[in-house]
């Protein structure tokens, strides 16, 4: 018996990082599996990587409330009505101090990460109304609770993520629905690939562990909030970082 028998999950930003490897997760774990990417031929990938349960890839700009909705439509024809949404899909921000930062690339953070977010869950909740039961898990960050300088784009987003996770889990508390994040620190993804390996050093100094977290360390806190192991949770953020935010 998979912790996750009979469920239907819509996972996002599934193509590759915390994403896939939650989807991998999850399907192994027994849930049927939607999952969405802006990026097809990784989302297909981790579709084919499956070694047990059933992925379904669908490509999805989660910016668009046209696909967003297409993708619950599609989810409910193929699988059913979604019982679980890991809302992952996000996009980093270039370094700059705020007075530096462009307003492009302010706004184009924002409609992935914020607006985003808020389109795949408002999709989500309808779903879970109907389906009378439903767990919620939002990718925030450490940058939702900690500031880094140069960031203030991705780390706006992200505490704008945490927040909506609070507001939800206490509207929809009685609707059977809990809605949790979890807040990665750094992590092994191909958003640090482009980083030299002294870098990734300096970085790794920073951490208690002296490490960065993996995909699938993430992968393990996502099952649990969104298995019925976690039924008592709703409007948490878990922190996985390692000890970073506690030094």
């Amino acid at each position: 018996m998979g912790r996750l028998d009979g469920k239907i999950a819509v996972v996002t930003g599934a193509a590759s990082g915390i994403g896939r490897a939650i989807a991998l997760r999850f399907a192994m774990e027994g849930a049927r599996v939607l999952a969405a990417d802006i990026a097809a031929a990784g989302v297909k990938e981790t579709a084919d990587a499956a070694l047990s349960g059933e992925i379904v890839p669908h490509l999805c700009d989660v910016s668009s409330p046209e696909q967003v909705d297409q993708m619950f439509q599609v989810c409910q024809a193929r699988l059913g009505l979604a019982t679980i949404l890991c809302n992952n899909a996000a996009i980093g921000s270039a370094l700059a101090r705020t007075h530096e930062t462009r307003l492009e690339d302010w706004d184009r953070v924002f409609a992935v990460n914020a607006r985003g977010g808020f389109l795949v869950l408002r999709a989500a909740l309808a779903q879970m109304l109907k389906a009378g039961i439903g767990a919620v898990v939002n990718t925030a960050s450490t940058a939702s609770l900690h500031a880094d300088p140069g960031t203030s784009p991705y780390g706006s987003t992200k505490g704008a993520m945490l927040m909506l996770t609070r507001t939800a889990a206490i509207e929809y508390a009685r609707d059977n629905i809990r809605v949790n994040a979890i807040c990665p620190g750094l992590t092994t993804t191909g958003m640090l690939a482009h980083l030299p390996a002294e870098a990734i050093e300096r970085l790794s100094a920073q951490i208690p562990q002296g490490r960065l977290g993996t995909a699938d360390e993430v992968a393990n806190l996502a099952l649990f909030l969104a298995s019925d192991e976690a039924s008592h949770i709703t409007g948490a953020a878990y922190l996985i970082d390692g000890g970073r935010t506690a030094a």
